[in-house]
């Protein structure tokens, strides 16, 4: 996944909408302690921020250290380079010990993961009974009917370049494999509806577009998307030199909840903090057995 983002993580910084506060109090809410996030995913750092005005100490982490050059260094932040393929012992001496993180949140990247080994590294590092899992995405910009349908030709034209778990997104995370309760004061794991604004002209909306996953496997292959045609189209639909500076807005989708630990659960995360566990893969089985 990483790969797909090498070649525009300066775009991708430049032209992301940020995450609202109100996102983040919500999630925040919900956890009975602050001590420990980690952000899974954390890209350029983005969440991690707003997660170090709420929790005494956040762990980033992502497999791309091209996006984590871009994540500006706080006092209560660790940023951590993993690889996709670290194991379950990697985690505890990496990012957190068993059992003893409040809250886990991946901003945008969900979609991305191997949940079922990503389930057995969350629950082992969540408090029982308390940590919460937070997953969200933001779909498509909305500017208005004739920017919007200019964009939604461009979008359903690039399909062939998204990789398949972009549908993920596209399905705002609604059928997404959750296996986590509700957490307190909520009756369901979502997905819950927020949003967040960017103030963009023209070419800062076209940036956008380039940080595309899509736009630079097309590019690869020698198509350009972003053709003259298209370029001539957005013009149209922007109004005046493109210079106009407009309300971009992003919907974003939450789903929320929190683990609960049985008896049995909470024996085997009791021995693993007394042993060395060595081959993270085969607690995942056991966890969902």
């Amino acid at each position: 996944m990483a790969n797909l983002f090498l070649k525009q993580a300066k775009q991708y910084v430049a032209t992301r909408p940020s995450y609202p506060p109100e996102l983040f109090d919500f999630i925040a809410s919900k956890t009975l302690r602050h001590d420990l996030a980690w952000d899974v995913g954390t890209g350029n750092g983005q969440a991690a921020a707003s997660l170090a005005k709420l929790y005494k100490a956040v762990v980033g982490t992502d497999t791309s250290a091209q996006q984590l050059a871009y994540a500006s260094p706080l006092p209560n932040v660790r940023y951590v380079h993993t690889p996709a393929d670290l194991p379950l012992a990697g985690i505890h001496a990496a990012v957190a010990q068993p059992a003893t993180v409040d809250l886990i949140t991946v901003a945008q990247a969900f979609h991305w993961l191997d949940l079922p080994r990503f389930y057995a590294q969350a629950r082992s590092v969540l408090r029982p009974a308390q940590g919460v899992l937070a997953a969200w995405c933001y779909t498509e910009p909305r500017v208005g009917a004739a920017v919007d349908a200019v964009f939604w030709r461009l979008y359903h034209g690039s399909e062939r370049y998204w990789a398949p778990n972009r549908r993920m997104v596209d399905d705002e995370y609604r059928s997404a494999d959750f296996p986590f309760d509700p957490v307190d004061g909520e009756s369901h794991t979502g997905p819950l509806e927020f949003s967040t604004e960017r103030r963009m002209d023209l070419g800062d909306y076209l940036m956008y577009i380039t940080s595309w996953s899509a736009y630079q496997t097309a590019k690869d292959e020698g198509v350009e998307l972003l053709d003259e045609a298209t370029v001539h189209e957005f013009e149209a639909a922007w109004g005046g030199d493109g210079k106009e500076v407009k309300t971009v807005t992003y919907p974003i989708f939450l789903r929320i909840g929190k683990s609960i630990q049985s008896s049995c659960h909470q024996l085997l995360f009791g021995w693993i903090q007394l042993h060395t566990f060595h081959g993270g893969a085969y607690l995942g089985d056991i966890l969902h057995s």
